[in-house]
């Protein structure tokens, strides 16, 4: 039934249940199809549901980055809003363990998935079969299929601009770029925002100051270290995420070159280490809290019939530190 009328399967129970949840002329065509279809309920499966707790499922890429940490809080203190526990796995960056943990969440019989790809994922069968399954599932960060599912992402591309943009002004020429896979939409988000700061100051578009590959603090590093020891080194470093800005502090100091004076670095990062460090890392923040607490809304739109798809953009806030003001306009 729930197939046919194109809404989950959460969603036809709770219309057979009358819930006030699901829309009055929905529940009416529920009940319509159960009667044409003569329907039984069976009380002993109602039973045991009622003692399960209403539960869904997220997998995150680590969970032991600032990022991923502040949005599991807001998508739990959402969903304990609403009366939701919230079981989440770590898929650590493999695509594998991402399958595995959305078979667990189906064998648990999760209400509803948030998820946010891992960084090698790019066959996304599983999440189609999820889609055919009719399981409700709202992707964040790192999407994909914006036909199928509802998404919540950052306007990254807009903030890497102004990052850039404001390296430009503080005195940098040299701009590199060190990111991940470019196959994640993420990437390519804020590498678009990068390139076109540069295009809009005349600034030629160098292909060796662009380094992306692998979201690993040591293969970041490295691709720091390439580019500060080249001929024709950056005099300043955007960086894709917290590991790409760390890993790209350390090998900055690594060559005993001085921040800003020498190398400024911008990073997207929320983590509170930025500022304490010194100098002080001027970083592009994600709302991950805000961010986790939409995913989770658009969620249970979804579990509660809504089957329009979101694309719901939450702002980033550039915090300029001490990282990357070279103390000279133009």
């Amino acid at each position: 039934m729930a197939e046919e009328l194109g809404v989950s399967i959460a969603t036809v129970s709770r219309a057979l249940r009358n819930s006030h949840e699901v829309g009055e002329e929905l529940r009416e065509k529920v009940k319509a199809l159960a009667k044409e279809r003569n329907y039984r309920p069976n009380p002993f499966a109602q039973s045991l549901r009622k003692e399960a707790p209403k539960m869904i499922g997220v997998v995150v890429p680590n969970l032991v980055t600032h990022y991923f940490a502040g949005v599991l809080d807001g998508i739990e203190d959402y969903a304990r809003s609403k009366g939701y526990s919230v079981f989440s796995s770590n898929s650590h960056e493999d695509h594998t363990r991402e399958e595995q943990a959305i078979d667990t969440f189906i064998s648990l019989h999760v209400e509803g998935i948030i998820a946010c790809l891992a960084q090698d994922t790019t066959d996304y069968a599983h999440f189609r079969e999820i889609h055919e399954m009719g399981i409700p599932l709202v992707f964040f960060a790192r999407t994909c299929l914006p036909e199928l599912f509802s998404q919540v992402v950052a306007n990254g591309d807009e903030a890497a601009q102004m990052a850039t943009q404001h390296l430009i002004e503080t005195g940098s020429r040299r701009i590199a770029f060190i990111g991940g896979p470019n196959h994640l939409d993420m990437v390519r988000r804020r590498k678009h925002g990068y390139l076109e700061a540069l295009r809009d100051n005349r600034i030629p578009i160098e292909r060796e100051l662009v380094m992306c590959g692998k979201i690993d603090f040591d293969e970041a590093r490295e691709a720091a270290l390439k580019l500060l020891k080249s001929d024709n080194p950056p005099d300043a470093i955007l960086a894709f995420n917290d590991i790409f800005t760390y890993a790209a502090f350390e090998a900055i100091n690594s060559l005993n070159l001085r921040i800003p004076q020498d190398v400024a670095l911008i990073g997207f990062t929320d983590g509170d280490a930025a500022e304490f460090v010194s100098p002080k890392i001027s970083a592009i923040m994600d709302q991950a809290y805000e961010q986790g607490a939409k995913a989770c809304e658009l969620l249970l739109r979804t579990i509660n019939g809504d089957n329009r798809i979101y694309r719901e953009v939450v702002p980033m806030i550039l915090k300029i530190r001490e990282s990357s003001d070279k103390g000279k306009k133009g």
